[in-house]
């Protein structure tokens, strides 16, 4: 991963992915007003290495991140994406895979667990939470991502997922943690 710097912050003119806006409405009688982003829905997905009984997950630096939390803007999460094509969204986890791990899963082996809503006070976006397994005969290339992104890829042992899970110091989104939980409870 290269080194991040230069970091600067400024009003956002022209927005491709977001769209943010000022919500107006009333609530009990009351007029009130709530700033929010609208968002594309997305995906993601927990896969898990049979042969290694690992999680393969993702590391990227997220600018939201870290201007939040100047220490680190490295997040570790599951392989996603946005639904942002006219394909279903088995078919865009299927693409995430391929783009940013570097495997081919037949899309009958992609497994829907549940969807949820996200940052419900600012976006309210519904991501789609799937499962699949790989082995290292479904490796087509080293991953990392598409056009401009860096993506690293992060084996993590199950043995050792409970604990990356609750520790604090490893930034990670709450989707993985609850993909966790959903695995112990559904796959062990």
């Amino acid at each position: 991963m290269k080194n991040i710097e230069n970091i600067t912050t400024e009003p956002l003119k022209e927005h491709k992915f977001i769209h943010p806006l000022k919500i107006n409405y009333t609530q009990s009688g009351k007029q009130k007003q709530w700033e929010a982003v609208r968002s594309h829905d997305s995906v993601a997905v927990l896969l898990y290495h049979r042969e290694k009984e690992c999680f393969l997950l993702v590391k990227q630096f997220r600018p939201p991140v870290y201007i939040n939390n100047k220490e680190n803007g490295f997040t570790y999460e599951l392989c996603a994406g946005i639904l942002d094509k006219k394909v279903s969204q088995v078919q865009t986890v299927q693409e995430e895979i391929d783009e940013e791990c570097g495997f081919s899963v037949d899309i009958e082996k992609i497994e829907k667990i549940t969807s949820f809503y996200t940052s419900v006070g600012f976006t309210g976006a519904r991501q789609s939470l799937y499962y699949a397994e790989i082995d290292d005969s479904m490796k087509i290339h080293d991953g990392g991502g598409i056009h401009d992104e860096e993506i690293e890829l992060f084996f993590l042992p199950i043995k050792e997922a409970k604990v990356f899970a609750i520790d604090e110091s490893i930034p990670k989104t709450s989707g993985l943690m609850f993909a966790f939980y959903w695995f112990f409870d559904v796959k062990i």
